[in-house]
C-alpha cells in the first residue's frame, strides 16, 4: 500500500540514504559486447503463427467491407485502415527483433508452433492448453470477421 511521507517528514521519521550505484556493464569475453545486468524480454511468448492468423483475420474484415461497400470514396479510408493495422503489428514485431548487441536488446526468439501444441504458455494465472490459448487470442479478430459478415448481408439484403 502507499502513504504519505509528508506525516513521515514533519515528525522526523524520515531517513535520508545514499543513492544507489548503478552496476558497471561487464563486458563479455566470447562474444566481445558489454553484458547489462538486467536481461529484456521483448518477446511476447506467443508463436508467429498466430500473430499472422489475427493480422488475416483483421485484413479479412476490412477486405469484407471493401467488397459489400464498395465505392471511390472509400478506397483512402480502407487504405488508411490497412496502414493502422500493419503498423500496428509491425512496430511490435520490430521492437521484438531489435537488436541484440544493443544495450537491453532482445535475446529470446517467439516460442515454435512445436513447442507451444506440447506445452502451451504460462500466464499469471497458471499453465493454458495450447488450445485454450488459441482460443483467447483469436476469439476477438474471428468476431470481427464474423460481425463484418453480417454487416455485409444486412447491407444486401436491405
Amino acid at each position: 500500500m502507499s502513504k504519505h511521507v509528508k506525516d513521515i517528514l514533519a515528525r522526523g521519521d524520515a531517513r535520508i540514504v545514499e543513492a544507489p550505484v548503478a552496476a558497471k556493464p561487464v563486458a563479455k569475453a566470447d562474444e566481445g559486447r558489454v553484458q547489462h545486468q538486467i536481461e529484456t524480454d521483448r518477446n511476447f511468448e506467443l508463436p508467429t503463427r498466430l500473430y499472422g492468423y489475427t493480422i488475416a483475420a483483421y485484413l479479412g474484415f476490412l477486405g469484407i467491407l471493401a467488397a459489400a461497400f464498395s465505392t471511390p470514396g472509400l478506397i483512402i479510408p480502407m487504405a488508411i485502415f490497412v496502414a493502422f493495422i500493419v503498423a500496428g503489428f509491425g512496430v511490435p514485431a520490430i521492437w521484438t527483433r531489435l537488436n541484440s548487441n544493443m544495450p537491453g536488446g532482445n535475446d529470446t526468439k517467439p516460442m515454435s508452433m512445436g513447442t507451444f501444441e506440447n506445452a502451451g504458455i504460462m500466464t499469471n494465472t497458471g499453465r493454458l492448453a495450447p488450445r485454450d490459448a488459441t482460443i483467447q487470442v483469436l476469439i476477438l479478430p474471428v468476431l470481427i470477421v464474423i460481425w463484418g459478415c453480417t454487416i455485409a448481408i444486412i447491407a444486401a439484403l436491405v
